[in-house]
C-alpha cells in the first residue's frame, strides 16, 4: 500500500478533522450551516480536500431521495459526511456535487 499524501490548506480560517486534525475545508467554500446530518448539525461545502469516496447509494434524506456517497477523512479514514451526486427533486438540484460534513466531525481553526 502506498503512502497517503495530505493537502495543506493555506487560509486564515479552515475546518479540520476533529479526530486526526487533517485539513478538510476552507471557510470560503462554506455554502450553508443550515443542514442536518446523521448525528446533529452539518455544513454544506462547495469543495473539500483530503477525502475519499464510498460507493454510491440511494438514500431518503430530510429533503427527499438523493444518490449520495459517504466521504471519509484521508487522515483517519472515518466517515465525516457525504457527497450529493444526484438530487431527484428539482428544488434540490443545487446540492449536486456538493459535500456535507457533520459538525461533530470537524473543528474550526483560525490563525491569528
Amino acid at each position: 500500500m502506498g503512502q497517503t499524501f495530505l493537502l495543506y490548506i493555506d487560509a486564515p480560517r479552515i475546518y479540520i478533522c476533529g479526530h486526526c486534525r487533517c485539513h478538510l475545508a476552507n471557510l470560503d467554500d462554506l455554502v450553508s450551516k443550515a443542514f442536518q446530518g446523521r448525528h446533529g448539525k452539518a455544513y454544506l461545502f462547495d469543495t473539500i480536500t483530503n477525502f475519499s469516496l464510498g460507493p454510491l447509494e440511494e438514500r431518503t434524506l430530510n429533503t427527499g431521495q438523493h444518490v449520495v456517497c459517504d466521504i471519509f477523512c484521508k487522515g483517519c479514514h472515518r466517515v465525516i459526511g457525504w457527497k450529493y451526486e444526484v438530487a431527484h427533486e428539482p428544488s434540490q438540484k443545487y446540492k449536486e456535487g456538493k459535500f456535507i460534513i457533520e459538525r461533530m466531525q470537524m473543528i474550526k481553526l483560525e490563525s491569528s
